[in-house]
């Protein structure tokens, strides 16, 4: 389980690294069901910013993978394909989402949006997974 304390240090680990790199994110951290725990968005992230990193969170919290490590299995013919269309467009493969494991087990997911680069959106989630664990 992950505890309002532990997210808001994961959110607080993310704003370091997004700091560090100079860019402003939102971050949301998510339980097993993708319901979001907390959420916070940088001074300056776009003001979009929140919705992709809570879709992100919810897809890695929910399926249990990273969302860049989807996007090899939603092209068509593949077995995810139409993933993005599926529950009112819930689901991403934009990189940036982290799933987080405690014990082997999936206990919930982190989303980070915002930045131009969304490979930096992903060392930010990288960076609140790891204060999760």
């Amino acid at each position: 389980m992950i505890t309002l304390k532990k997210a808001k240090e994961a959110i607080e680990a993310s704003e370091a690294k997004a700091q560090e790199l100079g860019v402003s994110v939102t971050t949301v951290v998510a339980d097993e069901h993708g319901v979001v725990i907390a959420l916070s968005r940088m001074d300056g992230a776009f003001t979009v910013s929140p919705d992709f990193a809570r879709a992100k969170a919810f897809t890695s919290a929910t399926l249990g993978f990273p969302t860049d490590k989807l996007a090899g299995f939603t092209g068509e013919g593949k077995p995810y394909f139409g993933l993005t269309d599926l529950a009112s467009g819930e689901f991403t493969t934009i990189a940036g989402g982290v799933p987080v494991m405690k014990d082997g087990k999936l206990i919930g997911g982190v989303g980070v949006g915002g930045s131009a680069d969304v490979g930096q959106d992903a060392m930010c989630a990288e960076a609140a997974a790891k204060a999760l664990n």
